[in-house]
């Protein structure tokens, strides 16, 4: 089977928060924010699409008497950008080889 672009990370920042989240198990909000320089409002609509979509978990607690929320890629999230970057690379692969 070919590996296919996957509409949900249609947007530099969805995939760029995908990749982010791909390298840890959890991310607070606001690393995640500063990594990918969104506002908290940008932040969090990406967020809810890819949740919606089951490909990012969301975890609210606190620190303190302070709120935070946490993020993390699920399996199905990380499966999902693994098929994306292979589609990608394919189509950087095709484009050299005909450059």
């Amino acid at each position: 089977m070919t590996d296919e672009l996957d509409d949900a990370f249609r947007t530099t920042n969805r995939l760029r928060i995908a990749a982010f989240l791909s390298g840890c198990d959890e991310a607070e909000f606001r690393a995640v924010q500063e990594y990918c320089d969104l506002s908290p409002s940008n932040l969090s609509k990406n967020i809810t699409a890819l949740e919606e979509l089951g490909f990012v978990a969301v975890r609210k607690g606190h620190v303190g008497k302070t709120p935070r929320t946490w993020l993390a890629l699920t399996e199905d999230g990380r499966k999902a950008l693994v098929g994306h970057l292979a589609a990608l690379q394919q189509i950087a692969e095709t484009a050299a080889r005909h450059a």
